[in-house]
């Protein structure tokens, strides 16, 4: 995908009523004062950025650039704003509005990483697409899809709490969402920095059983289960040397590897001597 919109070269003062938001716009929560702020700013000098819109319908327009400035026009009661009108697809309008605030150093962690999905999901584009598209490099893109692991719950946690996109990706090394929660709670409660939560998730990681396998080293464990398989095979052997018609079967799937002995009952026990 090229991204190039055309411009009409011209600003034309268009209707607020007019103008419907961007479906793709990734920002959710703007700062109340700021809006008031801009709003105010707009009320008295007007506003000095024309937004960027683009035409669906002969008496409609999508917004593709400058959701604040329209926000806080219309709460200085402005019914017009000044606007340029791009030619542009729903797929370019679309990355142009991710693009805008990512420019933007306050768009929130999760907001950014939910954009982002939202615009490989919608248009089918790869990690690499989007990264080319974005200006990041891939794996920049999958480390912040991967932040969305985090529940619900924890996201609004973190962005409450002021927390950085650092902090959240020290959380998601731990996989038990109780103990994650837990060690959030910590994090915040006691305002811990990066490094610290970092040295304390790594304390976490020792301590658990549960996360230790994780993070143990796989050859060994297959050396390991060599060795029990080994004892079970000679286990059989044995018995088959002694005289005793032992039958095996061994099932290896992709999450157990399962073993059925069969040993006759007259290898092993004595006749009933009661009869």
């Amino acid at each position: 995908m090229n991204f190039l919109v055309k411009s009409e070269n011209t600003i034309s003062e268009i209707p607020v009523v007019k103008i419907r938001p961007n479906k793709a716009q990734p920002r959710k929560q703007f700062n109340e004062d700021e809006l008031s702020a801009l709003s105010r700013s707009i009320e008295e000098n007007g506003i000095l950025q024309p937004l960027t819109v683009r035409k669906v319908s002969q008496t409609e327009f999508e917004l593709v650039a400058g959701e604040r400035r329209l926000r806080a026009a219309v709460l200085a009661g402005i019914r017009k704003v000044p606007c340029i009108i791009v030619r542009c697809s729903e797929r370019e309008s679309a990355v142009y509005a991710l693009l805008e605030n990512l420019q933007r150093a306050d768009l929130g962690v999760f907001e950014e990483a939910r954009g982002i999905s939202k615009l490989i999901r919608r248009y089918g584009l790869t990690q690499e697409q989007a990264a080319m598209k974005l200006g990041k490099t891939q794996s920049t893109i999958a480390n912040k899809l991967r932040l969305l692991r985090l529940t619900d719950e924890e996201q609004e946690w973190i962005e409450s709490a002021g927390l950085t996109e650092r902090h959240a990706r020290a959380l998601l090394k731990i996989s038990s969402e109780p103990q994650r929660r837990e060690l959030l709670s910590k994090v915040i409660s006691d305002n811990l920095n990066v490094k610290q939560t970092e040295q304390l998730v790594s304390v976490m990681l020792q301590s658990s059983p549960k996360q230790k396998q994780f993070r143990g080293n796989s050859k060994a464990v297959i050396k390991d289960l060599r060795i029990f398989l080994n004892t079970i095979n000679k286990a059989i052997d044995t018995m088959r040397k002694s005289g005793i018609h032992t039958e095996s079967f061994k099932t290896d799937t992709t999450d157990f590897i399962e073993y059925t002995i069969r040993i006759p009952k007259s290898a092993v026990c004595p006749p009933d001597q009661s009869a």
